[in-house]
C-alpha cells in the first residue's frame, strides 16, 4: 500500500514541475500548446510500442477518458491559470477530492467517512496557507473554468475506477489512447487561438521534451496504475502534492519566497494525504467494477 502510494505520489509531483519548465524552457503566451504537445506526441509514442486496439463500447469510453482526464481538464486548467493568480487557481482545484468523494460514493458506493471529509479540509486550508496571498482579485471566469476543471478531473479518476481497464490493452496502451485522444482534442483550440511559435529554440525543445517523457508518458502511466491499486479517494488527495512541488521547485530555481506560513501549509497537506489512507484491509483491496461489461 505504502509503496503504491509513493509511486503514484511521484506523478503530481512531477506535475508540479510544469510551471517551472513552462515559465523558463517554453515559448511565452502559448499554454494550450504546450498542453498539446504535452500530450499528443506521448499518446502516439506509447501506441507505436504498443500497437494496440480498443475494442465496442471502449473506443467511446477512451474518448470520454481522453476528453475529462486531459483533453478538457487541460484546457479548464490553462484558462483559469490565464484568469486568476496561480494560487487562486490552485486553491480552486484544490477542491478535486471533495468533488471524488461525492461521485466515489454514488459510484463506487465508497463510505462518506468522517476522516475523508476531514482530510478534504485540511488539505484546502494547507493549499490556501501554502499559495494564497491577499491581494488576489477574482474573476468569475476563472473561478467557473477552475471548478469545471477539477469537476472533468474527478469524473475522469473516478470513471477510470469504475470501468476498469479492458483485458485486452495493456497499462500503456490504456494511458496511450487517452493522451492521444485527448491531444486530438486540445490541437484545433491550440491552433486556433494561439497558433504556432515563429521561433523554437533548443530550449524550447528539451523543454517540450521534458513535458512530454516525463510529464506525460511517465507520469500517467504511473497515475493510471495508482488508480487500479488505490482507493479513488487516496488518489484524489495526491493531487495535494502538485502544489506543493511547485512551491518547493520556484524556491529553488526560481528564487521564489517560502515563508514561515507556507511551510506550515506543506506539513497540513502531507498530513491530509496520511489521513485520507484508508487504514483497513478491506478498504485498501484493489476494486474492480463492472469487470464483465467492461470487457
Amino acid at each position: 500500500m505504502l509503496r503504491n502510494l509513493m509511486l503514484t505520489a511521484l506523478a503530481p509531483i512531477v506535475w508540479g514541475s510544469t510551471y517551472v519548465i513552462t515559465t523558463e524552457m517554453l515559448p511565452p503566451n502559448t499554454p494550450l500548446l504546450a498542453a498539446t504537445l504535452r500530450a499528443l506526441p506521448a499518446g502516439i509514442l506509447l501506441l507505436l510500442i504498443c500497437r494496440t486496439f480498443p475494442k465496442g463500447i471502449w473506443w467511446l469510453r477512451l474518448a470520454i477518458l481522453g476528453l475529462l482526464n486531459i483533453g478538457a481538464f487541460f484546457y479548464f486548467l490553462f484558462m483559469a491559470a490565464w484568469y486568476l493568480p496561480g494560487g487562486t487557481a490552485a486553491l480552486i482545484m484544490s477542491c478535486q477530492p471533495i468533488f471524488v468523494i461525492l461521485l466515489s460514493t454514488f459510484l463506487l458506493k465508497t463510505p462518506l467517512t468522517k476522516m475523508y471529509i476531514a482530510s478534504a479540509i485540511l488539505g484546502i486550508i494547507g493549499i490556501a496557507l501554502l499559495v494564497t496571498n491577499a491581494n488576489t482579485r477574482l474573476n468569475w471566469q476563472g473561478i467557473i473554468a477552475g471548478f469545471a476543471g477539477c469537476g472533468c478531473m474527478a469524473l475522469g479518476v473516478v470513471l477510470t475506477k469504475y470501468w476498469n481497464r479492458p483485458t485486452n490493452l495493456s497499462l500503456l496502451s490504456f494511458t496511450g489512447w487517452q493522451l492521444m485522444l485527448g491531444g486530438m482534442m486540445l490541437l484545433p483550440v491550440a491552433i486556433l487561438t494561439e497558433g504556432i511559435p515563429h521561433q523554437i529554440t533548443l530550449t524550447n525543445i528539451f523543454g517540450y521534451g521534458y513535458l512530454c517523457l516525463i510529464g506525460a508518458v511517465f507520469s500517467y502511466i504511473i497515475w493510471f496504475r495508482g488508480i487500479e491499486k488505490l482507493p479513488v479517494v487516496t488518489i484524489s488527495f495526491l493531487g495535494f502534492m502538485s502544489a506543493l512541488s511547485a512551491c518547493i521547485l520556484g524556491f529553488v530555481f526560481l528564487k521564489q519566497t517560502f515563508s514561515f506560513f507556507q511551510f506550515i501549509g506543506a506539513c497540513i497537506i502531507i498530513t491530509a494525504v496520511w489521513f485520507s489512507i484508508p487504514r483497513n484491509k478491506i478498504q485498501t483491496a484493489p476494486q474492480s467494477y463492472n469487470l464483465k461489461k467492461a470487457n
